[in-house]
């Protein structure tokens, strides 16, 4: 066994042949994610009176047992499909995007992601290799911008689940067989290529190729690396279901570092009588108290950039609730902010953000959206004051840059401001999708250069769009090194 670190991973990686000739095979459960897509979909099942007690106390019971054996799995299948038999296949794809959204993607691991893009980087096939189910695997491939997905397929007759399975599920020596299967149809060099695997199941898989990877392994497949000499990676744990006592504290701390903030703010303001300093004093302050609570560190590269060019546009990727106090930090003074109108009932960010002024809009309604903008693009041009904004809308469910809209552009377009580009990439870390505590860590965020948007004109819009976020996606890719002092 080698021990390494993420950097010689990706170093590996970077190192080895380009080209669609080269795969990299990724197990699923406990590899890119942390624990079992299955059990999202128990406790869906759970929640919604669909699982019996007996089958619960079959299932509970082969967990504690483990699966030793390619039979143990097909009687585990079994068990599962059962339940489905008779459903319609277009059910069981909606229920997996929205479980998917709602709970595994929280799972993934930041590592995985790290390596799935440098595979991608180097123009390797990306294969994600499951016993799980398509409904199961798919809608992370899709985020992942895997190729293919080597899974367990259902067998499906006029649309409905037969509650069979379709072909040799891939578990076991059944995995190495799909393998070796697809790179004889695919053209792939085994010997260049890449497999990842946690599971002592996947020995053979693992074997399979050139470059094997144990991820967080179990004991029994971290004694096996130890004697083949494969190298190890081990993921950061990514938080339970339940939070634990130190995260509780930390978050605690946090907010009241936060409260604290604007008390000393409001009292600052009243004496002054001054409610920009108060929103100023609030922002900066009050992040820096909460921050320095909660354990969480902002490591910024290029912040000369956040004040070069005020007033202006600023635009960053939307990670995680935590992204409002990084930002609070940075910008510290002299900004406004655009939310979706459900935030306004946000205890205390919803009352600091009606305070900052901040424009509520109704993403279902365009025309209400511009006249809420409206006093935003006055302020930027009367009274100077700049404008944060997420044009991707939404927070997005892993570490994928989503879609951008225009809005954002057309209003550096018509105030006649530059845009600064604000590049966050791991708050997702200390703040995960659907948690309501905090994790300790360090936030890394990259400040670009500002875009000049004087010669932007409604007909070049879609290319700027697309130039700005090009930028956002080539930093999260080549993210910048410090220089070695």
């Amino acid at each position: 066994m080698v021990m390494t670190a993420l950097h010689d991973r990706l170093a590996a990686i970077a190192a080895a042949p380009a080209g669609p000739a080269v795969a990299a095979y990724f197990d699923y459960d406990g590899t890119v994610i942390d624990g079992y897509s299955v059990t999202a979909f128990y406790r869906h099942r759970l929640r919604h009176l669909e699982m019996g007690i007996g089958e619960m106390a079959r299932t509970v019971a082969a967990g504690l047992r483990g699966i030793r054996t390619e039979a143990e799995f097909a009687e585990l299948v079994a068990l599962s499909l059962s339940a489905w038999k008779g459903r319609p296949a277009a059910e069981l794809d909606a229920l997996g995007e929205k479980l998917f959204q709602e709970e595994i993607a929280g799972r993934l691991h930041g590592e995985i992601w790290d390596l799935v893009q440098a595979h991608r980087e180097r123009g390797h096939r990306v294969v994600l290799a499951s016993s799980a189910t398509r409904f199961q695997v798919e809608p992370m491939a899709r985020e992942l911008g895997a190729d293919e997905v080597l899974c367990t397929e259902l067998e499906i007759h006029d649309g409905v689940l037969t509650g069979r399975t379709s072909g040799h599920p891939p578990w076991g020596s059944g995995k190495a067989i799909a393998v070796l299967d697809h790179a004889g149809r695919r053209g792939i060099d085994l010997a260049a290529s890449f497999a990842y695997s946690n599971g002592d199941e996947d020995q053979q898989f693992l074997e399979a190729v050139g470059n094997p990877v144990a991820v967080s392994p179990t004991d029994r497949l971290r004694a096996y690396a130890t004697e083949r000499g494969w190298p190890v990676l081990d993921c950061a744990a990514r938080p339970g279901m339940v939070p634990s006592p130190s995260d509780i504290v930390r978050t605690l701390g946090f907010y009241s570092g936060v409260l604290g903030g604007v008390g000393t703010a409001i009292g600052v303001g009243l004496v002054n009588r001054s409610r920009r300093q108060v929103l100023d004093l609030a922002f900066g302050v009050g992040a820096d108290i909460g921050l320095g609570f909660a354990g969480i560190g902002v490591d910024a590269h290029g912040v000369q950039n956040l004040w070069a060019a005020r007033p202006c546009v600023f635009v960053f990727n939307h990670q995680s609730q935590f992204d409002i106090p990084i930002l609070m930090k940075l910008l510290r003074s002299g900004f406004t902010g655009v939310a979706k109108k459900e935030a306004a009932n946000v205890p205390l960010w919803g009352q600091l953000f009606r305070v900052a002024e901040v424009a509520f809009v109704d993403r279902g309604n365009p025309s209400q959206t511009r006249a809420a903008l409206a006093p935003a693009v006055n302020r930027l041009r009367e009274d100077g004051i700049s404008l944060a904004m997420a044009p991707e809308g939404t927070r997005s469910a892993t570490p994928r840059l989503g879609p951008f809209k225009k809005g954002a552009f057309h209003i550096a377009m018509q105030a006649q401001v530059p845009m600064v580009p604000i590049v966050i990439r791991n708050a997702g870390e200390v703040m995960v999708r659907g948690a309501q505590t905090l994790r300790s860590g360090t936030v890394d965020v990259c400040v670009l250069p500002p875009v000049d948007t004087s010669a932007w004109t409604t007909e070049t819009i879609d290319t700027h769009v697309a130039d700005v976020r090009g930028m956002f996606q080539r930093t999260l890719t080549h993210w910048p090194r410090r220089a070695a002092s």
